[in-house]
């Protein structure tokens, strides 16, 4: 049993910094800033935050991949290279668990940043100690047998349960689950969503109402396209039934099958016999938002 349950500290070690990593790295994608939400980089000068919030990914994932291609190897050089991923995993930890100590002291408001922007709370002793046991589990690996699956059987189920139950301690003493489940039940309004202008008219294209209107609208570029609170409203110059006239599109702001609305709004005449702009909602004042909102749209529903 004991031969096991140090065999199992392999996966979950893996899956820890593996995970570290990619939510380090979720966060680059969006601010663009690899030091961001990486608490211990506020103990470097400015200078050094960026390089040292790269070598912190660059080792979680290295040691994340080594952990495991060294679990099952039989070889003596494999056998090093396992010993050693092990001892660095276990000081890597230890370091962590005094940087957080450090962190603790003199940054008080900055958080862990041990999984990116769900590390934002300020450092506590949860993420220290959790810093500390992973530190254990990396030491108790040291010297175990080479790691295998086991067979189908009561005693395979056993082990998988002694797996989940290590996993669920380790989320009962961090303090990122509950900022995930926060995250998970959370909807953003849609009047906050980016939704850009050009994906907009992606969807626009893709859809139905574009299809009905594509051989009378007479320019590939729409004439006027703002942004009114939930949806994208766009103008295009058309001729439907042989009357100029501007064919308005309402796109929802919305990442997945936007809803899009139609509506034709005929031309005024001016003296001369000139076709005016029409007066869509929105060009001189504020478009209620759609649907809903009253509209002076004549012809069509938005």
């Amino acid at each position: 049993m004991i031969e096991i349950i140090r065999l199992l500290q392999l996966p979950v070690l893996s899956l820890i910094l593996l995970t570290a990593a990619g939510a380090k790295l979720s966060r680059v994608l969006r601010t663009g800033s690899l030091s961001a939400g990486l608490g211990p980089t506020e103990l470097f000068p400015v200078r050094l935050r960026q390089p040292a919030a790269f070598l912190v990914c660059l080792v979680e994932v290295g040691l994340g991949v080594a952990l495991i291609a060294t679990a099952g190897g039989h070889s003596s050089l494999v056998r090093s290279a396992a010993t050693g991923s092990r001892l660095v995993a276990a000081l890597f930890f230890l370091v962590s668990m005094c940087a957080l100590v450090e962190v603790r002291d003199r940054r008080p408001d900055v958080g862990c940043g041990c999984f990116g922007t769900l590390s934002t709370r300020p450092t506590g002793y949860r993420s220290i100690i959790r810093a500390g046991l992973l530190a254990g589990a990396a030491l108790v690996t040291i010297g175990v047998g080479p790691a295998r699956l086991p067979p189908p059987s009561p005693r395979a189920a056993a082990d998988l349960g002694l797996l989940v139950a290590e996993l669920l301690l380790l989320a009962a003493i961090s303090p990122e689950v509950g900022e995930a489940l926060v995250r998970l039940g959370y909807t953003e309004p849609c009047e906050l969503r980016r939704i850009p202008a050009e994906r907009a008219l992606a969807s626009l294209r893709r859809s139905s109402h574009w299809r009905r209107y594509a051989g009378e609208i007479s320019s590939d570029r729409p004439a006027d396209m703002w942004r009114e609170l939930c949806w994208w409203y766009v103008v295009f110059p058309g001729s439907p039934a042989g009357a100029e006239s501007d064919i308005v599109f309402a796109v929802q702001v919305k990442k997945h099958r936007p809803g899009v609305q139609s509506a034709v709004v005929p031309r005024q005449q001016v003296p001369g016999g000139q076709p005016a702009p029409a007066q869509v909602p929105g060009q001189r004042e504020a478009a209620s938002p759609v649907p809903g909102g009253s509209s002076s749209v004549p012809s069509g529903q938005i």
